[in-house]
């Protein structure tokens, strides 16, 4: 692996139309409850589809010649819906409804219970990338506030309590993702710039507590939203240097899409940040020297050995050709910036 500047998606990657209604996720918002019907595979060729839709994924993502891998998420139909309906405490057949960051009503689980992760959601994931690649893997989870508020609460006395108890379930899961051998473990927290009063009411201690006792590397994702689905970015982040207090080693943000002000990222001292760099409301393939660029702008900020580069998000919502495309010129831009360094 690069060791300096090395590159590495966020967390998705696109999905093959054959494996998903790629047309209807696009004409709906993300989805929180289970979304069976976006699958274009009879459901007893599923697991074979998504693990070839994963070999795929690596292998796109060793040619374009990332540093570290992730399995593209290509198992999930959004980034945090696998994870929240496979713990206790979900009425399954019954969802509730809440806001999306949007500001739409969404079906989102149903708390009915005390919610608890009985078992491993996806150590099995990752065991399955480790065997099929050499270079350091990354895993995503789901963040706790998060996850929070993408529920209907019907059984706690409060939203924190909930909070906490998402926390534990993902602490428990980034615990075994360790021990069966992830390099790192990112927890996307995306609402908690969507939500920064709620974040800063109860959302950190749940994050610390999702954080606590891990000795692998862990990170946060935080954004501004698939920009396939929230067209309007703001010019900064209401929540991110809050982070700088908490346990996590990474901090990944978006810039390109918002064209962010990257002296933010004096706020967040002794982090190393996964620097987004590619723009993915625009699906034409950015130049290596343009990735440098933006890369460039953080370096008054951050040594060159403090970052990673990345997309400002999950590859999602990207056809497959603009998603390698991008993935191309990531690596060529951090080379370029590798070699000035």
């Amino acid at each position: 692996m690069t060791t300096v500047l090395p590159t590495s998606l966020v967390g998705s990657y696109a999905q093959p139309n054959w494996l998903i209604d790629r047309e209807k996720l696009a004409g709906r918002f993300p989805p929180r409850v289970r979304a069976r019907e976006l699958w274009r595979v009879d459901p007893q060729w599923i697991d074979e589809a998504q693990d070839d839709a994963t070999l795929l994924a690596i292998r796109d993502q060793e040619r374009a010649g990332l540093d570290i891998v992730t399995d593209g998420e290509q198992r999930r139909e959004s980034y945090s819906n696998r994870f929240a309906n496979a713990l206790t405490g979900i009425d399954l057949d019954n969802p509730g409804s809440a806001l999306d960051r949007s500001g739409h009503p969404n079906p989102v689980p149903r708390v009915v219970g005390k919610v608890e992760r009985k078992h491993p959601v996806q150590v099995g994931d990752l065991e399955f990338l480790k065997a099929n690649t050499d270079r350091r893997t990354k895993m995503t989870v789901p963040g706790p506030f998060t996850m929070s508020q993408q529920a209907q609460n019907d059984h706690y006395e409060s939203e924190a309590q909930l909070a906490l108890d998402y926390a534990a379930a993902v602490n428990a899961e980034i615990r075994d993702l360790f021990a069966a051998g992830a390099d790192i473990v990112q927890i996307d927290e995306p609402y908690m710039q969507a939500r920064p009063e709620k974040a800063r009411e109860y959302g950190r201690e749940a994050l610390a507590a999702a954080l606590d006792g891990h000795t692998g590397t862990t990170a946060v994702h935080i954004c501004f939203g698939y920009a396939a689905i929230i067209h309007e970015r703001p010019e900064g982040y209401s929540f991110l240097t809050e982070l700088a207090e908490l346990g996590c080693d990474q901090i990944s943000i978006e810039t390109a899409q918002s064209n962010l002000d990257d002296s933010v990222l004096e706020g967040l001292p002794g982090k190393t940040i996964i620097l987004g760099v590619l723009n993915l409301d625009d699906h034409a393939v950015e130049t290596p020297e343009t990735v440098a660029d933006r890369i460039r702008r953080a370096l008054p900020y951050k040594g060159v050995g403090e970052l990673v580069a990345a997309p400002d998000c999950g590859m999602k919502y990207l056809p497959r050709a603009s998603a390698f495309g991008k993935l191309q010129s990531l690596v060529a831009g951090a080379r370029i910036v590798r070699d000035d360094a």
